[in-house]
């Protein structure tokens, strides 16, 4: 490697490096293994050594982070480059653009140089005009009208004093535009002190009505919340809002401020010199029609990149909850996707998720053949000893929940349980081409059916077949970089999938697709194997798939699972290249491994330290030992499932002071949303969701979570619902305050008031229930 490409590489791992935790050592392997092809789970799991621990969340990090960075180095590069070219390249600039740690900072730096149609500035330099303005700029005694006159020349364009005034002012205001140090000075100030405001287009407020709480808004650039800063951008995208960016409250004198630090920059004042008057005016114009613009469009752009980072974040965070929820297990389940003119689809999967048998039928409205559905019901729960029902939770759920209740009051001796299920993305599922491939001759319609039954039984397994953005736990998903938000989701399945392992005799092709190493054809090759010849019995079985070579070994083998076969470590999570380690600890315990597996007493009396080589250090030992004492242990909380109110089943059953138990099924920045089996989620605000300060409702709860809560707030009209875990809350009167102050409330969302009309972004204490600001944005996270 150059020299210079080891100091620019060793730059890039001391950066990274800081900003994860880490040291500059630990940066620069795991870069090196990402380089080589490695994954972050096979990194996370089985490279602990090399990269000093860091763990997936870290290397996560460090892999986004090294490649925004190596896109400013080319970024850098070509600048240099495209100004070199120019003949402009000084030694001081090229000093700059190597210093410069962001993109904006070299955008700034490049923009003087930058290939461009002409400008009015340009248009006035070749008239000769430059010598004007710097004359004026250097001497402001000079009377400008006079000092014009010299510069007047019809051939050149320049018909009168006016005009050569004007080009010379031009050419002040695009210097001043393209002068990094002004423009990020400035950037910074209006940053710290800009106010975001919105207002309505003349003539929309009753087409944009939804967004009424904009009309007329404004709060810090600097604190508003991610999730109101996104509603902001699509109001305006929508075209229904205008937003400014105004320099301090007082937009005037904020304007004068910004105007009167672009005359400090340029060491122009008002010394009553002729000069003076016109000077000013060209910083006020430099500002308001150009830098102002332009700072504008860049802050609003970086707090949108933000805004759609930690939205992401919150779908990440949401979406890993649901696939590490708790499975049900092996057990045959009747699963039902409800619906009402079209009937309910029913299908029934065995314990190992296999399809046995299907049924419509068409206990609700129009027919309401209710007998006759619980008969084919029962039917079928006898003669496949049905252990679970699965009911969706969408269209006539709770109506399908009561069918499913007297089921299993006929059927007593099955001792068969019923429980909710979310279907969100099963309708995407039944018209994939995973479905289709699953199920070729079955109904689109029931495969729905199918996808909730299994589901149940092992939510990861099922999910993974989704596209994860069409599982809809996101906030404002549709509003974000697509492809960011699906590298991002595409990430957490990974890491999700390798952190549970993978049957490898029973996966099917889309969840050994999420395998680290394995790619959707070589996943696909491993199916076809083993249908073409029975089951994996070994894992060095594997490589005799097509083009499973070594490589893809490596980073696949140890998250793989064979059950009952030849070796029993290959049921564990202990890598294969690891099993001489095992070697060691069995020819000291003076057993065999079979024997020695589950040995808790005996393996944590034994010291990591005495089983390492050049190869496995302590970190590695000490996993297998673990492993060693519960081999193959499912990571995952053990199944629980909430029970929904019997009568409660529609919105207007709710009353205020009702004790309900729901499942949260999305958490935003402003609170959490829990189904109580309505048919509308009900939002828990932050300020609600325990009895201290929370900063984070992902510290307190996560989806998938069974809940407690009290009804505080129900408007049927506008299908809002407040509630809260913290069951002392009374409805109606204000609640007990927050152990700190500064839990606001959620930020306006479309069709919700406003957060605070005293002052945007101020700490407060929680509200009280009655104002609808608590109900005010949960009815549209879901769609969002």
């Amino acid at each position: 490697m150059p020299e210079s490409s080891r100091l620019l590489a060793d730059q890039i791992a001391r950066t990274i490096a800081a900003e994860i935790g880490a040291q500059p050592a630990q940066a620069t392997a795991a870069i090196a293994l990402l380089d080589e092809g490695a994954t972050v789970p096979f990194i996370a799991r089985y490279r602990k050594e090399v990269t000093g621990g860091l763990d997936d969340t870290q290397l996560r990090n460090l892999e986004t982070r090294l490649g925004y960075l190596r896109e400013l180095e080319d970024r850098r590069a070509a600048i240099l480059a495209s100004i070199d070219e120019q003949g402009k390249l000084t030694g001081d600039l090229r000093a700059d653009i190597e210093a410069a740690d962001s993109k904006s900072r070299l955008e700034d730096l490049y923009l003087p140089y930058k290939p461009r149609r002409r400008t009015r500035a340009q248009i006035a330099r070749e008239a000769g005009l430059e010598p004007l303005a710097d004359g004026l700029l250097e001497d402001p005694a000079r009377v400008p009208e006079a000092f014009a006159a010299g510069f007047v020349d019809a051939e050149k364009g320049v018909a009168d004093s006016r005009a050569a005034l004007e080009g010379a002012r031009a050419i002040l205001m695009e210097r001043w535009g393209e002068d990094a140090g002004l423009v990020g000075g400035l950037r910074d100030w209006l940053a710290e002190i800009g106010q975001v405001r919105a207002r309505v287009v003349e003539g929309k407020e009753a087409e944009g009505a939804k967004y009424r709480d904009y009309f007329d808004h404004a709060e810090p650039l600097a604190k508003i919340p991610s999730h109101r800063m996104l509603a902001l951008l699509r109001g305006r995208r929508e075209e229904f809002l205008t937003l400014d960016l105004d320099p301090g409250t007082d937009a005037e004198a904020g304007h004068a401020q910004g105007a009167g630090r672009v005359a400090v920059h340029a060491g122009i004042a008002d010394r009553g010199r002729a000069a003076d008057t016109w000077l000013l005016t060209a910083c006020r114009l430099a500002w308001k029609a150009r830098l102002h613009l332009h700072l504008m469009l860049d802050l609003f752009n970086q707090a949108r990149e933000k805004a759609e980072a930690e939205a992401i974040e919150v779908f990440g965070d949401n979406l890993k909850d649901l696939l590490l929820a708790a499975p049900a297990g092996p057990k045959t389940v009747l699963g039902i996707d409800p619906g009402i003119r079209t009937g309910c689809k029913v299908a029934v999967v065995d314990a190992t998720g296999k399809l046995v048998a299907t049924e419509t039928i068409y206990p609700h409205e129009p027919r309401r053949q209710w007998d006759q559905s619980l008969q084919v019901l029962a039917k079928l729960c006898r003669q496949h000893g049905v252990a679970l029902v699965a009911i969706g939770n969408g269209t006539a759920s709770r109506e399908t929940d009561r069918l499913a209740a007297e089921l299993l009051k006929g059927l007593p001796e099955l001792k068969m349980q019923k429980i909710v299920v979310s279907e969100a993305g099963a309708s995407v599922y039944s018209a994939s081409e995973t479905a289709a491939r699953e199920f070729p001759e079955l109904d689109v319609s029931l495969r729905g059916a199918v996808s909730i039954a299994r589901r149940l039984q092992d939510p990861l397994a099922e999910l993974v077949k989704i596209e994860p953005k069409a599982i809809g736990v996101g906030q404002y998903q549709h509003d974000v970089d697509q492809l960011r938000l699906a590298r991002t989701l595409d990430a957490r399945v990974e890491d999700c999938v390798n952190a549970v392992g993978v049957d490898v005799n029973t996966a099917s092709a889309a969840l050994l697709s999420r395998v680290a190493g394995l790619s959707a054809t070589v996943a696909g090759n491993i199916v076809v194997h083993r249908d073409a010849n029975g089951p994996f019995r070994s894992r060095k079985g594997l490589l005799d798939v097509p083009r499973l070579g070594a490589r893809t070994f490596e980073q696949c083998a140890g998250f793989l699972r064979i059950r009952d076969g030849e070796q029993p470590l290959d049921a564990s999570a202990v890598h294969p290249e690891a099993y001489p380690v095992v070697e060691r600890i069995v020819k000291a315990s003076g057993r065999g491994v079979g024997q020695l597996i589950g040995d808790a007493t005996w393996l944590r009396g034994l010291r990591p330290e005495d089983f390492t080589d050049d190869s496995f250090g302590v970190p590695t030992v000490r996993d297998i030992l673990g492993e060693l004492e519960k081999p193959g242990r499912d990571p995952r909380p053990e199944f629980k499932a909430a029970t929904f109110a019997e009568g409660v089943e529609d919105i207007r059953d709710l009353r205020p002071g009702m004790v309900l138990e729901g499942v949260v099924s999305n958490v935003a920045a402003f609170g959490a949303f829990v189904d109580i089996g309505v048919h509308q989620d009900g939002l828990v605000h932050i300020s609600a969701l325990a009895d201290r300060y929370v900063k984070d409702p992902r510290e307190v709860v996560k989806a998938g979570d069974v809940v407690k809560v009290k009804v505080l707030e129900v408007d049927v009209a506008r299908k809002r619902i407040a509630l809260t875990r913290r069951l002392e809350d009374e409805p109606g009167g204000q609640r007990r305050p927050a152990a700190a102050a500064g839990n606001d409330r959620p930020g306006p969302r479309p069709g919700g008031r406003p957060a605070s009309r005293s002052g945007a972004g101020a700490p407060r204490q929680a509200a009280p229930p009655a104002n609808n600001a608590l109900a005010a944005a949960f009815a549209r996270a879901k769609r969002d």
